[in-house]
């Protein structure tokens, strides 16, 4: 009786080491395969290559013009009753009442004191108001030299002034001299800014950008590109989610998408952000932006 209880207690002793050591390798198998097991990364922000139009820029600066200016000195003794002005009238309105006749606008305008006082007195019998027709702002630039083969009427211009510093303000060239300043250097042009909403003033110092030699090149998000030297690459998405690594030719910057010139094609599918999650050849999880 003791002879069999003995070996019954060496077969449960042999089934529970084989069944320890079965689990104890499963462990440690399951413990490497996650670790070293090629499972995609997180999911990765993917864009489509896209059109999108660069222009190179001339940065100079003018002083704004009004469309229309017109300057007009009163006597005080042809004042009837108390000067008051309002800030913009129409063509046609009354501007002041006067003795001699009634002053009226020649043109819709926004009213003004010449003068750096308080004071609108010139001398003790004139004083001076100006009526500029603000509408249209003109403003005269000068353009150097080696940019002057690319001036022409129309290039389209972005102007700004320290007053609405986040705020660009769109026109045009308007007028190309056809010579260069001998002294300046300088190729002097007229830009024309249409101001609906009369923000601009005449006399504030304008900011302006001529952008010229415009086109419309294959863009990615500046976030997507792989600078490595010289070199230039980005992550290409295969149809079956693999990431390829592609070198391309990169050209100008602009509103945080950068131009490219060669090894892309419009649709294609590439990795706009997380480059440091994506390994080449490596399969991902695809979210689309």
């Amino acid at each position: 009786m003791k002879k069999s209880t003995k070996i019954i207690s060496i077969i449960l002793v042999f089934f529970l080491i084989i069944a320890l050591v079965v689990i104890g390798r499963t462990m440690i198998g399951n413990h490497f395969k996650k670790k070293f097991s090629k499972t995609p990364p997180p999911g990765i922000i993917v864009t489509e290559v896209i059109q999108k139009e660069f222009s190179e820029r001339i940065e100079t600066f003018g002083t704004a013009i009004s469309n229309k200016s017109k300057t007009f000195k009163i006597k005080k003794d042809d004042l009837i009753g108390e000067l008051k002005l309002k800030s913009f009238v129409k063509k046609g309105e009354i501007l002041i009442k006067l003795k001699s006749g009634n002053l009226i606008a020649p043109f819709n305008g926004v009213l003004g004191y010449t003068g750096l006082t308080e004071d609108i007195f010139i001398s003790d019998n004139i004083f001076i108001i100006t009526l500029d027709d603000n509408s249209i702002i003109y403003s005269d630039i000068k353009i150097p030299e080696n940019y002057s083969a690319f001036m022409k009427k129309g290039l389209p211009v972005e102007a700004k002034i320290s007053s609405y510093k986040n705020k660009i303000f769109e026109g045009e060239i308007d007028f190309v001299s056809s010579r260069i300043n001998a002294d300046t250097r300088s190729l002097l042009s007229r830009i024309k800014i249409r101001n609906d909403n009369l923000e601009l003033i005449s006399g504030s110092l304008l900011e302006v950008d001529v952008k010229f030699n415009l086109r419309d090149s294959l863009s990615v998000p500046d976030t997507s590109v792989i600078i490595e030297g010289e070199k230039s690459f980005v992550y290409k998405i295969s149809e079956d989610n693999i990431a390829n690594k592609n070198e391309v030719k990169i050209g100008l910057r602009s509103d945080k998408r950068i131009e490219i010139l060669a090894g892309l094609d419009e649709g294609d599918i590439i990795v706009a952000e997380g480059l440091k999650k994506v390994r080449p050849k490596g399969k991902i999880k695809p979210i689309s932006k």
